[in-house]
């Protein structure tokens, strides 16, 4: 290897380390079962990481309830506005979930807000819903290969009332609209960018009804870059019906694709960071670990708040066999370039023909 490349080596290593670390206190507490932790509140978070990775994760998969877990972390967080009301990342959308998981942006979600309020009611969970939802969403993601460790802080309050409607972003609103949105509830644009990174790690069940569990991407359990390159690729066709609100056509059978991320990946405030982040599986990992830490505690005070965060497993590292690549049978063509100022990377397609991704299984 030649020392640049020996040096890029080292440099990315090095800062998957960091993202992985958790912060280190002056003091350690020893809990009754082994583990050590920076404060010994944490003790009682232990056998509950266990229970969800044995009976809400299938032993530790990165699988629909991780997605699905990941995905509802966002979905209580956002429902805060400085003058609309919400509480944020409070636990409201299970206290109150006759009225929120109607909302039209929660469609679906409600299969996981029901597996959640089962298991803790089945495991007598005591801590409150808001914590509860992001710890299992940091648990969840830990089980994708190539995730950063995420922070989790606890001490969250019950929710006081419901989230508002009209506070989730939905696919087929405009950039302008979906800014905006995020602006009122403290996130820039690239931010943004970072935490819709999360779709790495997810599938579609309600866009289109017809094809369940559809992925973003290529490598729905594997928390890498992918996301970043194929929506960036020109789009040929429905994976399914066709012509259904927030979907825009996608590169190859087998995988959806949002009207917000084409969108986004082609909108000249945000395309630059969408495409930094195509072959920079570290980078992603620092930027949407900070997105995830502003948007866990979105309506609290860090400061009361008591880190937690060494309850949280270590994610595997990516395989060596992954990597940022174009799609079978795909060139560099089939980039829609966007980025005004810094041409996408160049990128060598997988070998073979063409293939269709396959669905995320249900559990």
């Amino acid at each position: 290897m030649a020392l640049t490349g020996l040096l890029c080596a080292v440099l990315a290593l090095a800062a998957v380390q960091i993202v992985n670390a958790v912060p280190q206190h002056s003091k350690r507490f020893a809990c009754a079962d082994g583990h050590t932790t920076s404060n010994e509140v944490c003790c009682q978070l232990f056998p509950l990481v266990d229970q969800l990775q044995s009976d809400l994760f299938d032993g530790g998969e990165c699988g629909e309830e991780a997605h699905e877990s990941l995905r509802l972390t966002f979905h209580d967080a956002i429902g805060f506005s400085p003058t609309k009301g919400g509480g944020g990342a409070d636990g409201s959308i299970i206290v109150f979930s006759d009225i929120e998981t109607a909302f039209h942006a929660n469609g679906g979600i409600d299969d996981i807000v029901d597996a959640q309020k089962q298991f803790m009611a089945s495991h007598n969970v005591t801590i409150n819903p808001g914590d509860f939802i992001q710890l299992a969403g940091a648990v969840g993601v830990s089980n994708c290969p190539g995730a950063p460790r995420l922070e989790f802080l606890f001490g969250r309050p019950p929710p006081a009332a419901a989230s508002p409607d009209l506070l989730i972003p939905e696919p087929f609103d405009t950039i302008d609209t979906i800014l905006a949105r995020f602006s009122d509830a403290g996130f820039n644009a690239s931010e943004v960018v970072a935490l819709l990174g999360s779709h790495t790690v997810a599938a579609a069940d309600t866009i289109d009804t017809t094809i369940p569990g559809t992925p973003f991407d290529s490598t729905p359990g594997l928390f890498d870059t992918q996301v970043f390159i194929e929506v960036q690729m020109r789009g040929i066709l429905f994976p399914g019906t066709g012509g259904n609100q927030g979907e825009v056509e996608s590169p190859v059978p087998g995988e959806i694709r949002l009207q917000s991320d084409s969108e986004l990946a082609r909108d000249s405030r945000t395309a630059c960071d969408w495409q930094s982040f195509a072959n920079n599986q570290a980078g992603f990992q620092t930027a949407f670990r900070a997105a995830m830490q502003k948007m866990a505690i979105i309506g609290h005070d860090r400061n009361s708040l008591v880190d937690c965060s060494d309850v949280i497993p270590i994610p595997e590292p990516l395989p060596a066999t992954a990597g940022p690549h174009l799609l079978p049978d795909t060139v560099q063509g089939d980039i829609e370039q966007a980025c005004a100022t810094a041409p996408f990377p160049v990128l060598a397609a997988l070998p073979g023909p063409a293939t269709s991704v396959a669905p995320v299984p249900p559990s």
